[in-house]
C-alpha cells in the first residue's frame, strides 16, 4: 500500500477492482463505509456481485482478465478530455522527457522482441540523454517527443467502445468511472488477487499506477495505489524475502551473472549496494569483511534462465530434481493451480516435511482418496506448528505497519513456533556439518546465529552498529533508529534495512498502542506501532505538495517545506532524501527518489543517473516490467473470444506455456464454453486448513459450490441445490450448482460470454471435506510476477443429478 488503512476515511473515490474487501479485508471496508459516511463515493468492479457491490455507489461488471481494456479506456479518456492535473504530471513524473526515437509498438509488440525466447531487448525503453548523461526535457506535454506524447499516442486505441467491446462494461459506464474519479480527487484504488491471478497482472497494477498518476493521486492523503494483503501475513513474508527473487528489504538476489558483489553493485545502484552489505553483515558477522566482499561469494546465485517460483519447484520435482522440499505454512495441495501435477509432483520426492497446525491435504497427500499409499516414494514427515495466538513476534499489515503480537495461550503438545522449528534444525545441520571442507558449506559454518527469542531476531531485522560509527553518535552495539544510521562499509549491519528504526534507544516499537496522538487528526497516530519506512505513513508524501514545496490546493496537508526552518517537516516523517534539501535543490524535488530519475514514470523506462550523489542507480531491466513499459490488453490464456486489439498476439508474448505439456493442456472454448474464476469466501480462510477444522463456520459454509447465473441454469436444468459436473482440460469435478442472479452473462466481442465462480477453500481432510477447484484451474503464470491465472480459465459445466439425489462420497470427484 502507498497510504494506510485509516487513510481511507480521507478518499473521495474508492475504487475497488479484484477484491471483495467486504469479504476478504473487513478492516479496508471498514473505512471505506467511513469514506463513504464523509461522502465519498464507492465503486465496485468485479465479474460477480458481492457484498462489497452492495454496499457500493457504483458497480460494474467486468469479464475475467478484461481489466486492461477496461482501464487503458479510462486512461485513455482522461488523457483526451485534459482531465489530468496538468502541474502534478509536469512536476512529479517523467512526462516532459523525451523518450528514445527507436521506441515503438505495433501490432502488440514493443520494440525489442525476442520471438524465439520470448523475451525484450530494453534498449530502446529509455530516453535521449544530453551530455551529462540526464534526460532531455520537453518544455511542453504537446511535444511530440516527450513521454506525454507517447503516451497518448499508445492509449489513443482504447477508446470507450474498444473499452466495452474487451471487457463487457457499457461504454457509457466506463465514462462515467472516469469522470467520477477525475472529478472527486484524492481518491484511492484498492485491488487484491483478482487483480494479480493473471498473466497480466504487472501491468493491470501499472494501469493503476499511470492512471492515479494523471490525476495527481499519489502520495497524498485519500489517494494512492493500495494493494489489500492477505491475513497471513503476507506483507511481512514478502518484506523478509519470501519471493524467491529478493533479499530481504526487496534487494534483487544474486544471479549467475553477477558471481562479485562489484557486479551487483553494477546492476542495482550503490545505494542498494549499501542495504545489501547491511543484509550481509547481519548474515556473516564479523566474518563479512570488506576484503571478502562481505561473504557476497558464498550467496547461492540464481541462474537467471532458471524457474525458482512454486510451479518451477513442483516441475523440477515432477523430473526427478528435487530430492527434499519443506513447506511451511502453505497448504499446495488446495491453493495451487493444476493439481494433478502438484501431486505427481509431491510425490516424485525422496522426503516431503510439513511444518503445519493441522494434518493438511499436502501432509496427507500420500493416502488421498484414490491413491495407494504403497505406490508413494516420498516419505512424508509433519513437524506440529504453533498457531499464531500461541506464539510471539511481529506481524506487519497491508499499510507496512509492524504490530508485536503476545502469546496467549502455550502450544498443545510437542507443537512449537515455527521460529523455534527452524532455530532447532539450523544448529543441528551446523553441527552436522562442522567438520565439512566442501566450500558450499562454509555459508552454514559461518553464518551469524544467536537468536534466543523473537525479539532477538526483531533486533537483528532492525540492525545495529557492529564498530564505532565515525562522524556519529553509533557506538558498537547500539541499535540503528533509522534507515540514514545504516553505512556502507560493514560498521553497521542490518537483517531487512526498510526495518532499520523498528527499535529506538532500545524501545521495541511495534509494541506500542497510542492510539490517541493524531498529529493534523489524519489518522496517521504515529506512536501506535511502527510503519517501515522510518515509521512513515504514506508514501511518495513530498508528491502531495507543489515544485515550492507547498501542499496542493484541495489536499490535506500531510507534509511541507519550513522556510524559516529550512527543513521538510509536517505531520508524517517526510519522504524525501534529505530533510535539508529544499525544493530549489535537485534533490528537494525528488518526490520519487527511489527511481533514478527522481520521478514517477508513466512510462516505465530503462535508465541510469550517473550522478553519484543519486546513488548510481540501475540500467538494469529488472526494474522495468518484462512485458512492456506500457500496459497492454493480452487475453488470457484460456479465452473465449479473440484479441480485438491484435488478433496475431493473442496472449502476453512472454509467456512461456505449455512448459510441460503433457500436464498443462490448454482448453478451447469449443470445448470448455464457459469462464471459470475462483476466490474465497467470508466463512473460510485460504486452503481452509484452520476454518475447516472449525464446527461453528463449517455450519456457516458447509461445502463448496459452483455459483452460475440463472441463463446457464435454465440452458442446462439446474436449479439449485443439483449437482453438476465441472470440467477443463486439466480435471474434473462434481459439486452442487447455486444458481444466483449475483453471476450475469456478458456481451464481449459480439457474443455472450457467460461465467461461472467456485471458491477454493475445500479439499479432502479437516471435519469439513469437498472437492477443490484447483483440480481445474490452470498453472499459467504471469511473467514478471509469476503468478498463476486463477481468475480466468475455460470449463465445460453439465447436470448429473437432481438435489435429491444425495451423494455417497461427500468429498466429490477428482479427476
Amino acid at each position: 500500500m502507498t497510504n494506510h488503512w485509516a487513510d481511507m476515511q480521507h478518499c473521495k473515490t474508492v475504487l475497488v477492482e479484484g477484491s471483495n474487501a467486504a469479504e476478504n479485508h473487513v478492516m479496508a471496508m471498514k473505512w471505506i463505509r467511513k469514506a463513504q459516511e464523509n461522502g465519498a463515493i464507492i465503486i465496485h468492479v468485479d465479474p460477480r456481485f458481492t457484498r462489497t457491490s452492495a454496499g457500493a455507489d457504483i458497480f460494474a461488471r467486468i469479464r475475467p482478465g478484461a481489466d486492461a481494456a477496461f482501464l487503458n479506456a479510462m486512461i485513455n479518456y482522461i488523457l483526451e478530455n485534459k482531465l489530468y492535473d496538468q502541474d502534478y504530471v509536469e512536476t512529479h513524473t517523467n512526462a516532459l522527457f523525451i523518450g528514445n526515437a527507436e521506441f515503438d509498438f505495433k501490432d502488440g509488440l514493443f520494440s525489442g522482441f525476442d520471438e524465439e525466447h520470448h523475451r525484450y531487448n530494453t534498449d530502446s525503453w529509455g530516453y535521449q540523454l544530453n551530455g551529462a548523461g540526464k534526460p532531455q526535457r520537453a518544455t511542453s506535454l504537446d511535444d511530440p517527443r516527450c513521454v506525454f506524447a507517447t503516451l497518448r499516442r499508445f492509449f489513443s486505441r482504447y477508446t470507450l467502445e474498444i473499452g466495452e467491446r474487451m471487457s463487457g462494461i457499457p461504454a457509457a459506464q466506463i465514462k462515467q468511472i472516469a469522470e467520477t474519479m477525475a472529478n472527486n480527487r484524492p481518491g484511492t484504488i484498492l485491488y487484491a488477487l483478482g487483480m494479480t491471478q493473471h498473466t497480466t497482472a504487472v501491468q493491470g497494477i501499472r494501469a493503476f499506477t499511470i492512471f492515479q498518476l494523471l490525476l495527481g493521486n499519489i502520495g497524498k492523503p485519500g489517494s494512492g495505489v493500495n494493494a489489500l494483503r492477505g491475513e497471513p501475513n503476507v506483507q511481512g513474508a514478502c518484506d523478509m524475502a519470501v519471493l524467491n527473487n529478493y533479499l530481504p528489504g526487496y534487494l534483487n538476489y544474486p544471479v549467475h551473472t553477477e558471481p562479485t558483489l562489484a557486479a551487483w553493485t553494477k546492476n542495482n545502484g550503490s545505494l542498494r549496494r549499501k542495504y545489501l552489505v547491511n543484509t550481509l553483515k547481519a548474515f556473516y558477522g564479523e566474518v563479512a569483511t570488506p576484503e571478502n566482499e562481505f561473504c557476497y561469494a558464498w550467496l547461492p546465485k540464481r541462474n537467471s534462465a532458471k524457474d525458482y517460483t512454486a510451479y518451477g519447484i513442483f516441475e523440477s520435482a515432477l523430473v526427478g530434481k528435487m530430492k527434499l522440499l519443506w513447506i511451511a505454512g502453505q497448504n499446495p495441495a488446495v491453493s495451487s493451480p493444476n493439481l494433478k501435477l502438484v501431486f505427481d509432483a509431491l510425490g516424485n520426492v525422496e522426503t516431503l516435511v510439513v511444518q503445519e497446525l493441522w494434518e493438511t491435504e499436502t501432509a496427507a497427500f500420500w493416502k488421498r482418496p484414490g491413491v495407494d499409499p504403497k505406490s508413494v516414494k516420498a516419505e512424508v514427515f509433519l513437524l506440529p506448528a504453533a498457531f499464531f495466538m500461541e506464539k510471539q513476534g511481529t506481524i506487519t499489515n497491508s499499510g507496512a505497519m509492524v504490530q508485536w503480537r503476545y502469546k496467549a495461550v502455550p502450544p498443545p503438545g510437542q507443537a512449537k513456533p515455527d521460529g523455534e522449528i527452524v532455530d532447532a534444525v539450523y544448529r543441528r545441520v551446523r553441527e552436522l556439518l562442522k567438520d565439512s571442507n566442501d566450500p558450499k558449506d562454509e555459508i552454514v559454518k559461518q553464518s551469524f546465529w544467536t537468536y534466543t527469542t523473537p525479539e532477538d531476531v526483531l533486533r537483528e531485522i532492525n540492525g545495529r552498529a557492529t564498530h564505532d560509527v565515525p562522524g556519529t553518535d553509533m557506538k558498537a552495539g547500539t541499535l540503528a533508529s533509522r534507515v540514514a544510521d545504516l553505512q556502507a562499509d560493514g560498521t553497521t549491519s542490518s537483517g531487512c534495512w526498510i526495518y532499520a528504526g523498528v527499535f529506538s534507544k532500545g524501545a521495541n516499537l511495534s509494541k506500542r498502542r497510542d492510539h490517541r496522538t493524531d498529529p493534523g487528526n489524519l489518522g496517521l497516530y504515529p506512536n501506535f506501532g511502527w510503519t517501515w519506512p522510518n515509521n512513515m505513513r504514506v508514501l511518495y508524501n513530498r508528491a502531495s505538495c507543489d515544485r515550492h514545496g507547498k501542499p496542493y490546493p484541495g489536499s490535506k496537508p500531510i507534509v511541507w517545506w519550513d522556510e524559516e526552518a529550512k527543513r521538510w517537516t509536517g505531520y508524517d516523517v517526510p519522504d524525501v532524501p534529505v530533510a535539508t534539501d529544499g525544493p530549489d535543490t535537485p534533490n528537494g524535488q525528488r518526490a520519487f527518489h527511489m527511481n533514478a530519475e527522481g520521478v514517477a514514470r508513466l512510462f516505465a523506462a530503462v535508465y541510469t543517473d550517473p550522478d553519484p550523489v543519486n546513488h548510481g542507480l540501475p540500467r538494469d531491466a529488472s526494474y522495468v516490467p518484462k512485458d512492456g513499459p506500457l500496459p497492454e490488453m493480452y487475453e488470457p490464456v484460456e479465452s473465449p473470444v479473440e484479441n480485438a486489439m491484435h488478433p496475431k498476439v493473442r496472449n502476453n508474448p512472454m509467456l512461456k506455456y505449455p512448459r510441460v505439456g503433457s500436464y498443462q493442456p490448454i482448453g478451447t472454448v469449443k470445448d470448455f464454453p464457459y469462464v471459470l474464476m475462483t476466490s474465497t469466501v467470508a466463512e473460510h480462510w485460504c486452503g481452509g486448513s484452520t476454518t475447516r477444522n472449525n464446527p461453528w463456520l463449517n455450519e456457516l459454509m458447509p461445502e463448496p459450490v459452483l455459483e452460475m447465473p440463472e441463463v446457464l441454469g435454465t440452458k442446462l436444468a439446474v436449479k439449485s441445490g443439483d449437482w453438476v459436473k465441472v470440467s477443463s482440460a486439466r480435471g474434473e469435478l462434481e459439486v452442487k450448482a447455486l444458481v444466483t442472479q449475483r453471476m450475469q452473462p456478458l456481451q464481449v466481442a459480439g457474443q455472450q460470454v457467460i461465467i461461472v465462480w467456485m471458491p477454493y477453500n475445500w479439499g479432502f481432510q479437516g471435519l469439513a471435506t469437498g472437492p477443490s477447484v484447483n483440480h481445474l484451474t490452470i498453472d499459467a503464470v504471469d511473467p514478471g510476477a509469476g503468478t498463476q491465472e486463477t481468475k480466468a480459465c475455460l470449463v465445460n459445466v453439465v447436470k448429473v443429478r437432481d438435489a435429491v439425489a444425495r451423494r455417497a462420497d461427500p468429498r466429490g470427484r477428482r479427476a
